[in-house]
């Protein structure tokens, strides 16, 4: 009596089983992947009215970013006298049209770099240290070094560079460019397509350079505390990391190798019974 027979079982029956025992499996990577709860999902869910008193109590208004090394900055100088304020902004030179063998040369804005030791080269004022300063202070600092050129003058500086990357569970990963050079966390997240289901709101993280040193610092949005943070508005070139919850982490990892293992598991179960029949 052959190993099928003897236990009430034949091919066609395991086999049956077999995709019952798939059937099961699909239900549980389902219901794995998609239980994230709608609180999970919610954004700001502990904050009311009385927190909100609290917050505004401390929440900074108006932030704005320091100058630092290898940051890009547009520096215009002009005055009632153009022809005075001229010597202060370099002439660029430029092609009238792709593959041109004609130049033009125009007065337009230049960028200046802020080199390793926060300085950058202006005209005519030689090498003047920026870095540390915010765009209001360094515009004080640099009415203040026209003066004894330009009895009246207007210093308009704008940052090139000023990029934020936002990483991991977001819809838009990417590097970001930031026009009004102010960011917070909720804008840059909006930026990427908002969190997927699967990122962790009460873990994000953001990555900042201060004085030469990585800082790291989480924030959760879940939180009141996260709009008193000194991180709530990000900095030129911040990393803001969203990480997976277990969800993703289950879905990613350890549902394939459990899928392997039981495919094999039934694979061999099936063949051993075919062969003993």
């Amino acid at each position: 009596m052959c190993f099928c027979e003897h236990t009430g079982y034949n091919i066609y029956s395991i086999m049956r089983i077999s995709k019952y025992v798939w059937l099961a499996v699909a239900c549980v990577t389902v219901m794995a992947t998609s239980c994230t709860t709608q609180r999970r999902l919610t954004y700001f869910r502990d904050i009311d009215a009385a927190s909100a008193d609290e917050i505004n109590k401390q929440f900074q208004q108006i932030h704005e970013s320091k100058i630092v090394t290898g940051d890009m900055l547009t520096i215009f100088v002009s005055s009632p006298d153009m022809t005075a304020s001229m010597p202060f902004n370099l002439p660029t030179v430029v092609f009238d049209r792709a593959g041109s063998g004609q130049m033009s040369t125009q007065q337009t804005y230049q960028s200046y770099m802020v080199d390793i030791n926060g300085d950058v080269e202006f005209p005519v004022l030689g090498k003047i240290h920026l870095a540390g300063m915010t765009k209001s202070q360094a515009h004080d600092f640099l009415v203040e070094k026209l003066q004894p050129y330009l009895k009246e003058c207007i210093v308009t500086i704008n940052y090139v560079n000023y990029k934020v990357s936002v990483m991991g569970e977001v819809s838009r990963p990417g590097q970001y460019t930031i026009s009004n050079e102010r960011v917070s966390i909720p804008d840059a997240l909006s930026l990427a397509g908002d969190l997927t289901p699967y990122g962790k709101r009460d873990n994000v993280l953001v990555i900042r350079e201060e004085n030469g040193k990585l800082q790291f610092h989480r924030l959760n949005l879940n939180d009141d505390e996260l709009f008193k943070s000194p991180y709530y508005f990000l900095q030129q070139n911040d990393i803001v990391y969203v990480s997976p919850n277990k969800v993703r982490a289950i879905a990613s990892s350890n549902i394939g190798t459990y899928l392997s293992i039981i495919s094999t598991l039934v694979t061999v179960t099936t063949l051993v019974i075919t062969l003993s029949k």
